[in-house]
């Protein structure tokens, strides 16, 4: 939808690449003719007209509106999410202003980050400082498989481990479901082929924090100019440099959304959805089914999903903690309910008596006296 002219009601198509607070910084659909063309029109030194043309500009980028939204999209609920494509109207372009007067129906949402439109996700790893790990990768790829989009394994720093050590890794990877990219930003090997992947599509780049997710950025988009954190030397961890969810325009089209890094994503499915994130067990489901339908894939008889595959042992701990939350939501929703599950170090859970609701709390002063001048007052 690049390079549409301007519609004769002042609106104007365009994509949110910020959210901050009450504004949101949009990109607009135009081409560097159109804008020429609009600016000349408004060297005529109409007042008016040159607060709604954009000036003359030689500059190959679309130009960027902050953005409000209307009240009445406000009233009707209408949220504004990164990635969302917008109508604006009555843009101010010497004031860089615009106001969001529509929202288009969105082809995918996402809801941690908050981003729309969504065509696939980068997960990225490294394959040292810090040192890949199994179980933490394979719980990225559960919750990258949940949100329903194409998934794209990248893993960084492959200059630092052998070519015999990165054959092995993709060989298991395979096994997992997933092929594998090794690249290196720092010598920049396989940057231009992953930039072709990423070519006229929104991509969500995610990972743990010190894995080279900014400097993969400033490789890809080199003004994006990113703050770059060191890997913590006692924790073997990235430092978070990422504070918002933005949007970056890629050199060949389409956008890369930096998202804040966190280390352990929940496991926020439902104990029954789970099966369906692990591609080596959807593969075995497709020839054939387990017995009862609702299998959990434990200990039931004619289950066909239990068996000899790597990750097997990730998805018995997964789903005891799905089904640590499903049941920590059902008490939630019982009040009557006498325990409740708690959380312990390390991801750790267990279940306490719940203690009668302020049966155990001191009395204050306040209630005290006021309890001694009512039976004072009786007793009159």
């Amino acid at each position: 939808m690049k390079g549409e002219a301007f519609s004769t009601t002042g609106q104007l198509l365009g994509t949110v690449l910020a959210v901050q607070a009450n504004f949101y910084r949009v990109q607009l659909d135009l081409g560097d003719e159109e804008t020429r063309g609009q600016g000349d029109e408004g060297d005529k030194g109409d007042k008016e007209n040159s607060s709604r043309t954009p000036p003359l500009s030689h500059s190959p980028y679309p130009p960027l509106l902050l953005c409000t939204r209307r009240m009445r999209l406000k009233k009707i609920g209408q949220q504004v999410m990164v990635g969302d494509r917008v109508l604006v109207e009555e843009p101010d372009w010497s004031g860089g202003r615009g106001a969001i007067a529509f929202v288009l129906p969105r082809n995918s949402e996402l809801d941690r980050p908050a981003i729309a439109n969504v065509n696939q996700i980068l997960l990225v790893f490294a394959v040292a400082d810090p040192p890949l790990e199994p179980y933490q990768l394979s719980r990225f790829l559960i919750k990258a498989e949940s949100t329903s989009v194409d998934v794209v394994l990248c893993l960084n720093k492959g200059d630092l481990v052998s070519t015999q050590v990165q054959s092995e890794i993709s060989s298991r990877l395979l096994g997992w479901g997933y092929q594998t990219l090794f690249m290196s930003v720092n010598n920049n090997i396989n940057i231009d082929k992953l930039l072709y992947g990423l070519q006229d599509k929104i991509t969500v780049l995610a990972g743990p924090s010190g894995v080279g997710k900014s400097s993969l950025i400033n490789a890809l988009i080199p003004d994006a100019h990113l703050r770059v954190g060191e890997v913590s030397g006692k924790l073997s961890r990235g430092r978070h440099t990422t504070r918002h969810v933005e949007l970056f325009e890629l050199p060949l089209g389409g956008f890369l959304a930096d998202t804040p890094g966190f280390n352990q994503p929940d496991i926020d499915c439902s104990p029954e959805e789970l099966i369906r994130y692990f591609p080596e067990a959807r593969q075995r489901l497709a020839v054939d089914s387990c017995r009862f339908s609702d299998c959990l894939h434990r200990d039931e008889p004619g289950c066909v999903v239990r068996g000899n595959w790597e990750r097997y042992e990730h998805y018995l701990e997964f789903l005891e903690q799905a089904i640590a939350r499903q049941t920590q939501i059902n008490q939630q929703a019982d009040p009557e309910s006498t325990q409740k599950l708690k959380t312990k170090g390390k991801g750790q859970t267990q279940y306490e008596p719940k203690l009668e609701s302020k049966k155990y709390r001191r009395v204050s002063r306040k209630t005290q006296l006021q309890e001694l001048q009512d039976l004072y007052k009786d007793e009159e």
